[in-house]
């Protein structure tokens, strides 16, 4: 395909672009946002299209403007994430793999949320950080942490809850006072994994915890879960953008083991 199929100078239109060889990408976020769509809880944008044109990789999406978020903004974010949350599968993972940023994402199906989060989460981001140069500062701890995955869930199973993946305050805004969420990273998890990642860079106000707790109270024992999820992300950052999140990661470990 030489020609773009729309006019890519259209301000309605928010295009990202990449090599071909990120086609797969947009493709899985594509399928994300479609995931999401199909939940009728939160708004994302539409889809324009995705393929290859002018030699790039293209994802094509409506464009958002965005104002100011409300505190009614945000209590409408935490009760239709809740409702998000509410939408089920009877397996952790999704049909297809994704990406964390620029991470592959692992999304094999599994019975087991511990297995799945032993294996293609915080094992995975393990033996990368391993592969980048880490393994002494994280190895140990990090083993060590696998072995004690059980010892989270206690008297806790969580269920597949659809899940944005990704949620920080950069991947949400408000258009005309409605909560609109956008760049996912998404599967069928633990839906505390959702909110371990809204305390993690913050963009979430009181409002937010607030409505999201009264339409779906948390599990006891969900503080140190939340850590546990915090870290998976925390070895992203580091395995993406290096030694400067090795502190945090190094803290997180000590703190969880």
């Amino acid at each position: 395909m030489s020609d773009w199929p729309f006019d890519p100078d259209d301000t309605s239109i928010f295009l990202k672009t990449g090599p071909e060889s990120a086609l797969p990408m947009f493709e899985a976020e594509a399928d994300g946002l479609k995931e999401l769509k199909s939940a009728n809880a939160l708004r994302v944008p539409e889809i324009i299209g995705s393929g290859i044109a002018a030699g790039q990789s293209f994802l094509a999406l409506e464009r958002f403007s965005f104002d100011r978020p409300t505190t009614v903004t945000e209590r409408s974010l935490g009760e239709r994430l809740a409702q998000l949350h509410h939408h089920t599968k009877d397996r952790f993972g999704w049909f297809r793999d994704n990406t964390i940023g620029l991470t592959p994402q692992i999304n094999t199906s599994c019975d087991d949320w511990i297995e799945f989060l032993r294996e293609y989460r915080l094992g995975y981001q393990l033996r990368l950080a391993a592969a980048n140069g880490y393994a002494a500062d994280v190895g140990e701890a990090g083993r060590s942490l696998l072995h004690r995955l059980p010892d989270f869930f206690a008297g806790y199973e969580p269920v597949a809850s659809l899940l944005h993946g990704d949620l920080w305050g950069g991947n949400w805004g408000s258009v005309s006072g409605e909560p609109v969420i956008f760049d996912p990273a998404v599967y069928y998890g633990d839906r505390e994994s959702d909110i371990a990642m809204t305390m993690l860079f913050g963009g979430f106000g009181r409002t937010f915890y607030e409505a999201y707790e009264a339409s779906w109270p948390m599990a006891s024992g969900h503080e140190r879960r939340i850590r546990l999820y915090q870290l998976y992300h925390v070895l992203n950052h580091l395995n993406l953008f290096g030694r400067s999140y090795l502190g945090r990661a190094v803290g997180l470990l000590d703190e969880l083991t």
